[in-house]
């Protein structure tokens, strides 16, 4: 471990979590993201520094604190037992974990492995390849987040174009890693079948090995989180009505994969 390794922010730590992966997890949220994504639910998760966000009391509360390692392993032990009886772990998400100091987070994803438990890492790929490769040893899987094939639409909808997310993408699958795949469905913009097909035929042509694919349809409970950062809120879509979700599960399934919604 190299004594000079910078402390992220983490702005939330949730116990008992049951949306970021298998099982009963404990989720690290950290802080800091290289996209603006305009459904981003947890605005509070961009900025890479504290900042402060109003309460319910009227009062401001400062969003964002560093915690040493050995903290956040105690945090993940007291939550064992859970893990260990409901096939769970840790998870590591954001905002971005994977641009935050890496040999922080390598040393932490490492310290957990070693008495045993599991870690997954939610990212959304535009990381340097070189963390993902050193990361790859000591996680159990990666939630990964596939917004768009087309890098105009990515660019349009994230402020960042995807070729850093393919490549990730294709690196972690090279590499053994375990995937998930993360599909945000948007009404009118991204959940109609020959975006779906062009996706699977993209994952199929790239010889892609995905453990699961989880259908996330829109959602905007974020809304006042933007107000109570003084920022203005970009959450403006429409949520996918169920049936075409449900149609698009039955595409996925009939190309072979085994997929969830939500999660």
């Amino acid at each position: 471990m190299r004594f000079f390794m910078q402390s992220p922010y983490i702005y939330n730590i949730q116990k008992f979590s049951t949306h970021d992966g298998p099982g009963i997890r404990t989720t690290f949220f950290f802080k800091g993201c290289p996209l603006q994504c305009m459904w981003c639910h947890n605005p509070e998760s961009q900025k890479y520094e504290p900042e402060y966000m109003n309460a319910k009391d009227g009062r401001s509360e400062l969003v964002g604190k560093q915690y040493a390692i050995k903290e956040l392993v105690k945090q993940a032990q007291s939550d064992q037992i859970f893990f260990d009886r409901s096939g769970g772990g840790v998870t590591f998400s954001g905002g971005e974990v994977m641009t935050q100091d890496i040999s922080y987070i390598e040393e932490l994803a490492k310290q957990l492995k070693r008495i045993g438990i599991s870690v997954l890492i939610d990212t959304c790929g535009v990381a340097p390849e070189s963390n993902f490769k050193k990361l790859l040893p000591y996680v159990d899987g990666f939630l990964y987040d596939l917004k768009f094939l087309d890098s105009q639409k990515h660019c349009e909808f994230t402020g960042v174009q995807n070729q850093l997310v393919l490549k990730n993408l294709q690196l972690i699958s090279d590499g053994g890693g375990v995937l998930y795949l993360r599909l945000i469905l948007l009404k009118r913009i991204n959940d109609d079948v020959p975006t779906m097909l062009n996706t699977i035929g993209w994952l199929k042509d790239n010889h892609i090995n995905i453990k699961q694919v989880d259908l996330l349809p829109y959602h905007d409970f974020g809304r006042d989180k933007y107000t109570k950062l003084g920022r203005p809120c970009t959450q403006n879509f429409e949520v996918p009505e169920q049936g075409r979700i449900e149609e698009l599960k039955k595409v996925l399934e009939g190309s072979g994969y085994f997929v969830k919604i939500g999660g």
